[in-house]
């Protein structure tokens, strides 16, 4: 698999991740409150996009996200 790309503008203790539907592609990682709430005010302009745009394209081009704690 791929590495991720972790977008993150502060750490917290859980994770919203999009997994690619295809092979090639790349995760995108944010960080997120137990109930996968991300805070979009935090992110970068850069993070903010990507996050917007994940959630866009969720059963085209990313599988629908999900909440795991942050090892």
């Amino acid at each position: 698999m791929d590495t991720l790309s972790i977008i993150a503008a502060e750490r917290t203790d859980y994770q919203l991740s999009f997994r690619p539907l295809c092979v090639t592609g790349r995760a995108l990682v944010f960080p997120c409150d137990a109930a996968g709430r991300v805070n979009i005010d935090e992110l970068s302009d850069a993070a903010r996009n990507k996050y917007f745009y994940a959630r866009a394209v969720v059963g085209r081009e990313f599988s629908s996200p999900v909440v795991a704690p942050v090892r």
